[in-house]
């Protein structure tokens, strides 16, 4: 049995390591097990671990366990458990710094990260906050926000344009900021959600009159998408500059995702009212102009609508992985009847993100282990709902003794 010996004389074992993840070194030190020193070394070699187990998983080569998201909430929380100061409205449950650190440090001190999962915050104004930036004004709902339409005449309207006096950039990126300078190394901060191409036009004109004009004004709706992907990285970079850490890791919102680099989630939920001539005329050259300027990226392919679109997502040389939303009342992402979207993944040689929530523990041991016999585990990245610990432990000891070997 391989053990790590440290200054203390304590022998912990290696799986513990592995099964606790990012926890590890917070029960060794509550247990007098490491100094102030080997503390730091070993969230430094954590770190690093999360790192490589990251940079694996987007070159499809995982080695040992596949890659896995896996969070326990704690039987017996650390106390003084800290206190959430909770919003006062529905608008300050997105806006709020006080509650949205307070939050996070409630999550940590009450749940315990296992595998290859981290602690991070992403700090939205809902989701394709990139609207809000260039004009639109939003509706704050307890599960969402909405954006109003404001392009009412697109052939009036003026050219999108960064504007470092915008409202709600200022709100964002200054609730950013102070987020992360409280962080510290306690959790990640996250680009937030961005979103771009059509779907932020679709916010910005309403769905509706954005099938119109994609008829009846073709070259203006070009137009508009040329002008959002130029802002794009404006925004994005200047976020990236303020979450990244010193040599360059990032990571991005929703999907648990980080890397070297600037990693970001691509998607177009508007996809599943385009025919698939008209994803490659509007969607796919923008999306190809996205990955050719970031260092990993996911594609978040939402719904049963979408996977038509699945043979021209995959001529994206550059896209890294896709990551597959089954739908409402569909069946979870290790179902056979999504194999053939997996299928075109591997064929593409990218990686997956898959969800796995249908059932108990059993089940989902058993949907990842049919996947994992059909494409091999060096392109997997599963994750699974938050659970009670016993749960949590009852998978990850499977997973180590069962799926470790290469």
């Amino acid at each position: 049995m391989k053990v790590l010996t440290l200054s203390a004389a304590a022998k912990v074992d290696i799986d513990f390591l592995w099964l606790h993840g990012a926890s590890a070194l917070f029960f060794m030190t509550l247990r007098g097990f490491v100094d102030e020193k080997e503390e730091s070394d070993m969230e430094t070699g954590e770190r690093e671990r999360l790192i490589k187990r990251f940079e694996d998983w987007w070159n499809r080569d995982n080695h040992g366990l596949p890659l896995m998201r896996v969070i326990a909430i704690k039987d017996s929380p650390r106390l003084p458990i800290p206190e959430v100061k909770n919003p006062s409205t529905v608008q300050e449950q997105y806006t709020n710094f006080e509650f949205l650190h307070s939050f996070m440090r409630y999550y940590i001190a009450t749940h315990e990260f296992m595998a290859d999962s981290f602690p991070s915050l992403g700090a939205n104004f809902g989701p394709g906050s990139l609207a809000l930036y260039l004009g639109s004004e939003p509706r704050f709902a307890p599960d969402t926000v909405w954006y109003e339409p404001c392009i009412d005449d697109p052939e009036t309207h003026p050219a999108l344009r960064f504007d470092p006096d915008n409202k709600w950039w200022v709100m964002h990126r200054e609730l950013v900021r102070r987020l992360k300078e409280a962080a510290g190394d306690n959790y990640r901060l996250d680009i937030p959600d961005l979103i771009e191409n059509i779907d932020i036009y679709s916010a910005m004109r309403g769905p509706q009159d954005a099938l119109y004009d994609i008829m009846d004004l073709p070259e203006k709706v070009h137009e508009f998408i040329e002008q959002i992907d130029g802002n794009y990285f404006r925004y994005y970079d200047e976020f990236y500059n303020i979450v990244r850490d010193p040599d360059g890791v990032s990571s991005y919102t929703a999907f648990y995702i980080l890397g070297r680099g600037r990693v970001a989630k691509l998607q177009c939920d508007f996809s599943a009212m385009l025919s698939p001539a008209h994803y490659r005329e509007f969607v796919l050259p923008s999306l190809r102009a996205q990955t050719e300027k970031l260092d990993h990226t996911l594609y978040h392919l939402d719904g049963p609508d979408a996977i038509r679109h699945v043979p021209a997502i995959m001529e994206l040389e550059r896209l890294d992985a896709l990551q597959w939303t089954c739908g409402a009342a569909q069946p979870d992402g290790t179902n056979e009847r999504w194999y053939g979207i997996y299928d075109q993944v591997a064929a593409a040689d990218k990686s997956l993100w898959v969800q796995v929530y249908d059932g108990d523990v059993d089940n989902w041991i058993r949907g990842v282990e049919r996947l994992m016999e059909r494409y091999g585990k060096r392109r997997f990245y599963f994750v699974v709902p938050d659970m009670p610990q016993r749960f949590a432990e009852k998978l990850m000891n499977y997973a180590v003794k069962n799926w470790s070997a290469d």
